[in-house]
């Protein structure tokens, strides 16, 4: 009963931290109607053009922004107060959200108008994204970072198995404008989230001063550091072709299963459930490793192929609930050893770069699978991203080899030949 009781305590450390909780309690909210709204808005695209390509459009609008201008959106959080930033974005994606509602609501809505608000909801993630992902340090310190990111992608997978569960059936019941509703309102917890936090008990470093060139410097500081670069590049490819689930799941409903918006949401919420054990496991690590995130990735590549092979609705389910924990297991372990590797100077521009490869490279997947699927079936989509997730983390696992053996090598290097310092 000790040892369980223990880590209980462990898996919600974090949770005594009264900042964070307050936030987290309110991204519960929140984060759920981010999802219903994502749900809503691929269906949406699918009912007015029955299109693959049209809902790889779609999430091309929405992500290329962070890709075209992420690195800006970090710079600006190394340089402002974070919390402040954070009440503006909110408050302007809730916006968004209400603006989409009225016109869905009022019976008006055209496939223009939900790109051009995809787009601007993309601009507000360009601010948004990095300045979220590098505020989790400063409320809760570097000791329960590790536990604080796995206790956020379970918020976020949590909300990923109610998110989609609801909308499929207030879409089914009434339509996909009260699931843009409901996430406009649900954006104002966050706000008052916010105001509430007590700003003298965050872990800030100094906000980084202007000058020339600190885009560039961000990015030299992430490749030139192997415990950053290895997950970057390994994001990038696992961003651009296996993170489609919004383009292709939609697909797989209705294409290969043959029903509708509950089965969308049915498959989205099964996902979301894997997701959210594995994101408590995370949260129950100690500490993250390179080698953990590159077996995690292999681990998603195989479940990928194995739901772009199920013959039956029943095993794809199956086949979903542990493809969710290893999706999530890679994420939150790519997350940790990004910011647990960063110097506080750089954590913004580094964490945008992560938003840039984890949701910038949409605008390049999204579209390029969206196509394949419509040309060949949503089951080659998944298989596409399955199979390019295996040999990614392939790669990955040799260059870890090579760099351990580098590490390796110069620790032993004699100082007298060398003349340098040990590393």
């Amino acid at each position: 009963m000790t040892t369980v009781a223990g880590g209980f305590t462990r898996t919600f450390a974090s949770l005594r931290n009264r900042n964070f909780r307050i936030f987290f309690t309110a991204q519960i909210v929140s984060v759920t109607g981010n999802w219903m709204q994502s749900i809503a808005q691929m269906w949406l695209v699918l009912h007015l053009t029955g299109s693959g390509f049209a809902l790889g459009i779609t999430a091309a609008l929405q992500f290329t922004p962070i890709l075209l201008f992420g690195t800006w959106g970090g710079l600006l959080a190394d340089r402002i107060d974070k919390r402040k930033l954070l009440m503006v974005t909110q408050s302007a994606a809730g916006l968004v959200a209400l603006v989409l509602a009225g016109l869905t609501l009022g019976g008006v809505v055209q496939l223009w108008m939900v790109y051009v608000l995809a787009l601007a909801l993309g601009m507000v993630n360009v601010f948004d994204n990095p300045a979220r992902q590098s505020f989790v340090p400063e409320m809760v310190g570097k000791d329960q970072l590790v536990n604080a990111v796995g206790l956020n992608s379970a918020v976020f997978t949590l909300a990923r198995v109610i998110g989609p569960a609801i909308a499929g059936v207030l879409i089914a019941a009434v339509g996909t404008g009260w699931c843009f509703l409901y996430n406009g309102l649900s954006y104002f917890p966050v706000v008052f989230a916010l105001l509430l936090m007590r700003p003298w008990e965050l872990h800030r470093g100094r906000p980084t001063p202007r000058a020339r060139g600190q885009i560039r410097a961000g990015i030299r500081y992430a490749w030139n550091r192997p415990e950053l670069r290895f997950p970057l590049l390994l994001m990038l490819v696992v961003g651009t072709l296996a993170f489609n689930f919004s383009v292709l799941m939609p697909l797989m409903a209705r294409f290969v299963f043959n029903s509708g918006a509950s089965t969308f949401g049915l498959l989205m919420s099964f996902m979301g459930a894997g997701a959210f054990v594995g994101a408590l496991v995370s949260a129950n690590r100690a500490r993250p490793s390179h080698r953990l995130l590159a077996f995690a990735s292999i681990a998603f590549g195989a479940l990928l192929i194995g739901a772009a092979l199920a013959p039956t609705l029943l095993i794809e389910l199956a086949v979903l609930l542990p493809l969710g924990a290893a999706m999530i297991t890679f994420q939150a372990t790519a997350n940790s050893l990004l910011q647990l590797n960063s110097d506080p100077a750089f954590r913004g521009r580094v964490m945008a770069l992560y938003v840039m490869v984890f949701l910038g490279s949409t605008p390049i997947g999204g579209p390029i699978v969206g196509w394949v699927a419509e040309q060949f079936g949503a089951r080659t989509g998944l298989g596409l991203g399955g199979i390019a997730t295996v040999m990614a983390s392939a790669v990955l696992l040799w260059g870890l080899g090579r760099w351990h053996v580098g590490q390796l090598n110069r620790s032993h290097r004699p100082i007298a030949r060398t003349g340098l310092q040990p590393e």
